[in-house]
């Protein structure tokens, strides 16, 4: 497939009206606080727990110190975990792929506790409990 230069002019636009919104300037790991610190070229710090980001909860001090950026600021990479991050999404609060949001979504609504699940809990108790699965 030949790549035209039409083709280079319209993605070089599209990264330029990307990096318009949000790039980082730079990015490091705060041990005293275990939080990244990603600086954005307004002026913005984030400060994010790696426990909340996909592919960083279980990372040592050391391998979340080493973070390298991308020339166009867009992007967050860290070598030692081959984890990657994208900064636009950060600020949607997205901190991994829709999948793993998926699952701390719904870990979180399991842990949740509210009078209406204890009623229908203590409901579905005095009925035998939950039904068993029937062979099909």
């Amino acid at each position: 497939m030949a790549i035209t230069d039409e083709a280079i002019q319209n993605a070089e636009a599209r990264m330029a009206a990307e990096r318009e919104h949000a790039h980082a300037v730079s990015a490091r790991y705060d041990r005293r606080s275990r939080r990244l610190i990603i600086r954005l070229h307004s002026g913005l710090e984030l400060a994010i727990p790696p426990r909340l980001v996909e592919g960083l909860s279980q990372a040592t001090p050391e391998a979340l110190s080493e973070i390298e950026i991308s020339p166009s600021g867009l992007g967050l990479h860290w070598p030692q975990l081959d984890a990657d991050l994208y900064v636009p999404a950060l600020l949607e609060g997205q901190f991994g792929s829709h999948q793993w949001m998926a699952r701390q979504m719904g870990a979180a609504g399991g842990r949740s506790r509210s009078s209406a699940k204890s009623n229908a809990s203590r409901a579905n108790g005095a009925k035998g409990g939950r039904p068993r699965k029937t062979q099909a």
